[in-house]
């Protein structure tokens, strides 16, 4: 694509829209790519609701660029400054009251000169594939719409089966049924996922009429509707079910790991980007979370390869029940770990009673934080595994490390995302729907030490290869 140095180009220059939704899983890959579009020389302009858009600002430099632009929605049902959004019980209660709330001003930025100045008036739009409101009124205005999957393709590829789950009667789930049972009928996947390996939405359905069916089938009607699907993976990630999906949709593209393509353009347009942002602010950063940069020097101090790092992301939520069995496996393992700990994770933990030997397991061997910059952890030489929730983000964060991962997913496309690292991608081990001390210890143990660990780290580096030839090189990133 040719690089456009002129904000004063014709109207016929292309201009991209990008509609995101509220939450962090979303942002991050969502502004990345908006970022990648601005550097090549696209005009971009960013939507997210007004308290992303606040939560966003205190951390990197929204001001507008040349050629990128952010703009804001309202959102009612989301509020505080480290609110993040409770997927399992808001989610339908947003999406209905973004459409009602945030149409008419996400109308008018596609329409009106509230852009303005020298800008062209929006081409396309890049919205994203669980808000059906932004890519039914792109259509009305007669905008050309591309659908932006936040999600894994091969979670994309279960969920647009649900038809045929619940003609052969697999959802909803029996009560008293085997979860282990393997799921026939879907093509591609073939004797890899269980009952208990289908997404969340889906397990979560009580009858074929249940509102997160009507979810599921507006988000898989959307797909049709595009004029094409991204997705943020690579190609050789997945091979045999993209060439499935492209039979049945519009054009699909892989545009990732879009993390790592973000770092290489910022890297290559960092003196123009310290040129344009504003003093004090990171223009890199989409978390929507004050980053606890301390924790580096604790792993400094650390040898090669031995800590654990565990976090499970923005959004999950554990009882006391199973956030005591992590903490008691974790300190059994023998291993160091470092605990990224948001303060609304666990459910009652201040009625937690800590005894002799967590406090002293804790003491010797771990450094809890709040949050953390990701990415750098995962680079550090220090780090030997990751214990995760499987979001694709993070999937794709620890893919592009070469780290090992342990399982933990939460809900939605988490289920889904880690089967395939433990029996397709082979990068990790699946602790799915289980907590109990002995287990953590074991999965623990079995990735740092065991008998699997070096060809776990082996399989887990070949991995991180890939990722970077698809961006095209190899690029040293590590801390």
């Amino acid at each position: 694509m040719e690089k456009n140095t002129s904000s004063s180009s014709s109207s016929s220059a292309a201009h991209v829209l990008i509609m995101c939704f509220p939450g962090q899983g979303h942002v991050t890959p969502m502004l990345s790519l908006a970022k990648l579009l601005s550097f090549s020389g696209v005009f971009t302009t960013f939507v997210n609701t007004e308290s992303i858009h606040h939560r966003l600002s205190i951390s990197s430099d929204l001001t507008d660029r040349r050629r990128l632009r952010f703009r804001a929605v309202p959102d009612p049902l989301t509020g505080g400054a480290n609110e993040e959004l409770d997927f399992s019980s808001k989610f339908i209660n947003l999406q209905e009251s973004m459409r009602s709330c945030s149409t008419e001003a996400y109308k008018k930025l596609l329409l009106t000169e509230e852009l303005a100045g020298e800008w062209p008036p929006v081409t396309c739009v890049i919205a994203d594939g669980i808000l059906d409101y932004a890519i039914e009124v792109a259509g009305e205005v007669g905008i050309p719409t591309l659908v932006f999957r936040a999600s894994s393709p091969c979670s994309t590829w279960a969920y647009a089966s649900l038809r045929s789950f619940i003609d052969q009667g697999i959802i909803p789930f029996p009560e008293k049924c085997d979860m282990d049972e393997l799921v026939k009928g879907m093509e591609g996947m073939e004797g890899i996922l269980r009952r208990r390996d289908l997404p969340g939405f889906i397990r979560m359905a009580k009858s074929p009429e249940d509102n997160y069916i009507k979810i599921i089938n507006g988000m898989n009607s959307q797909l049709i509707n595009g004029k094409a699907i991204i997705f943020n993976s690579f190609n050789a990630l997945d091979h045999t079910i993209l060439p499935i999906m492209s039979s049945y949709y519009p054009p699909i593209f892989t545009v990732g790991p879009l993390h790592l393509l973000t770092k290489f353009y910022n890297i290559s347009n960092e003196k123009e980007q310290e040129q344009e942002q504003e003093p004090g602010k990171n223009s890199c950063s989409s978390s929507l979370r004050q980053e606890d940069r301390a924790c580096k020097t604790w792993l400094d101090n650390q040898p090669d390869k031995s800590v654990v790092y565990v976090s499970f992301g923005t959004v999950a939520v554990m009882s006391l029940e199973q956030f005591t069995e992590f903490w008691h496996g974790l300190i059994n393992s023998g291993h160091r770990f470092l605990w990224a700990m948001r303060e609304d994770m666990v459910k009652g933990k201040e009625e937690m009673e800590v005894t002799k030997e967590m406090e002293e397991g804790t003491k010797e061997r771990c450094c809890i934080v709040e949050w953390v910059a990701q990415e750098e952890v995962l680079a550090h030489r220090a780090v030997g595994c990751f214990l995760t929730h499987s979001g694709w983000n993070s999937t794709l964060e620890v893919m592009v490390s070469g780290v090992p991962m342990i399982c933990f997913p939460y809900f939605s496309d988490q289920i889904v995302n880690s089967r395939f690292v433990s029996e397709v991608w082979r990068i990790g081990l699946d602790m799915k729907d289980t907590c109990d001390r002995n287990t953590v210890e074991r999965m623990v143990r079995e990735v740092m030490e065991g008998e699997n660990a070096l060809e776990l780290r082996s399989s887990a580096a070949r991995m991180a290869d890939l990722a970077r030839k698809e961006c095209g090189g190899k690029w040293d990133f590590s801390c």
